[in-house]
């Protein structure tokens, strides 16, 4: 028998803790490309992508198929007990995808906090430093390093603590929040004077685009003086591409817009178009200083996942991703111009490809971040049939994150579908 959404709920309340929390109470059945279908047979335009997970649309024919064959030979004897050709194959198709000239090498592990930690880990073994700088706004992780290289707090830090030592935050330059380039490089100077010496600095990461943070973009010219920054000091510079990476910004990595060669790249989400599977990708003078057992872990670089992630890398030429990205991030944004002169709680609508946000705000004042709309409007679209994903270091920001492979018609839908969930939730009264 069928159950509900309201009684799989009701289960879901006694048997998961709800730490791990959730946007919608919707149970999915199956899913399409951009489409869903919960249990109840409710359809849904998916503009969440499973957080940037298939960029590639849900149950891509090839990357199914990819899968499927790869079932009928081996689904796990381990890379470090008996290797295979598969993990060779893909480190070495990532060693050619990354902005990075010289020599690469490439870890295969299963989630972005991981990777997160190994490209750390790598830094700490090739400089012999340990101290990690990041950036406020950050996201890298829910694990212990993750979260103390992440840069908000509420939901994810408070209360976990202590986390590891030797992390410092600077922060993240943000034209609509009053954050200039110049004051996040002073501030960095800050840190070198006055927390930890530069050459006991074994890294900085950042984000190209923040993800959790908002959709911020550093501009190139900050990228530029990040990169001049690392070469004076010697210092590793690693490029999160956990969220922006696989043509999401319309460029394979994002930090490509800026022309700067990052040390590490971290990738994992999109990657394999839905299964579990991260990697990091770094200069072999770097990668190759880490001693056999060093890095690794037991489902380390499933044969599943990396079967997928193959197909993946096949469709970013095949279905010319990048470019996809770009069209479906101008008919976004320019719908959503549209809809700004309507609405007057839109403060600002920023994107990088199809990595597309709209920061919500009372009455267009940037300094009056609408929290509760931005809470409210993610319900109400989940109740007309969309699905929206919220984020920023405010929260008062949606982020579209559409499969690439979606449709115009699709996309369409799911702009009309936000509209008028706009309209219900702008006249609604405020919370008391």
């Amino acid at each position: 028998m069928t159950q509900s959404n309201q009684q799989w709920q009701a289960r879901r309340e006694a048997a998961v803790t709800p730490g791990v929390g959730n946007s919608l109470q919707v149970y999915v059945q199956k899913a399409l490309n951009a489409e869903l279908w919960d249990v109840e047979g409710k359809r849904y335009i998916d503009f969440a992508s499973g957080i940037a997970v298939v960029n590639t649309g849900h149950n891509h024919p090839k990357v199914i198929q990819a899968v499927a064959a790869q079932l009928e030979c081996f689904t796990h004897p381990c890379f470090q007990v008996t290797p295979y050709g598969s993990y060779v194959e893909l480190a070495e198709k990532l060693n050619a995808l990354v902005p990075i000239k010289e020599a690469t090498q490439t870890l295969l592990m299963s989630t972005g906090a991981e990777a997160v930690e190994n490209a750390i880990k790598v830094a700490r073994i090739a400089t012999g430093r340990s101290a990690v700088i990041a950036f406020r706004g950050g996201f890298h992780g829910r694990t212990l390093l993750g979260m103390a290289l992440t840069g908000k707090v509420q939901p994810y830090k408070k209360g976990y603590g202590p986390f590891p030592g030797g992390i410092f935050h600077a922060p993240y330059p943000s034209a609509y929040l009053g954050i200039t380039e110049t004051q996040s490089i002073a501030a960095l100077e800050g840190i070198f004077a006055a927390d930890v010496a530069p050459d006991d600095v074994a890294a900085i990461i950042i984000e190209p685009v923040q993800g959790e943070g908002g959709f911020y973009a550093a501009q190139a010219s900050f990228l530029q003086k990040l990169r001049q920054l690392c070469e004076e000091h010697g210092i590793v510079l690693i490029a999160d591409e956990i969220q922006s990476g696989f043509c999401r910004t319309g460029k394979t990595f994002a930090i490509e817009h800026s022309g700067v060669e990052p040390d590490i790249v971290t990738m994992a989400k999109s990657l394999a178009g839905g299964f579990p599977l991260s990697a990091v990708v770094g200069r072999k003078s770097l990668m190759e200083r880490a001693q056999a057992g060093g890095l690794g872990g037991t489902y380390a670089g499933s044969p599943i996942s990396i079967a997928a992630a193959l197909a993946v890398i096949g469709l970013i030429d095949d279905e010319q991703l990048n470019n996809k990205a770009q069209q479906q991030g101008e008919w976004v944004v320019n719908y959503l111009h549209h809809l700004a002169e309507e609405f007057d709680c839109i403060g600002e609508i920023r994107g990088l490809g199809a990595m597309v946000a709209m920061e919500l705000v009372a009455g267009r004042d940037r300094n009056k971040p609408a929290k509760e709309l931005t809470q409210a409007l993610v319900q109400e679209a989940g109740r007309q049939g969309l699905v929206l994903l919220s984020c920023g270091v405010r929260a008062n920001v949606i982020r579209f994150l559409i499969p690439l492979t979606a449709s115009k018609e699709i996309v369409s839908e799911g702009l009309n579908l936000l509209s008028s969930s706009l309209r219900v939730v702008q006249n609604m009264p405020p919370a008391k």
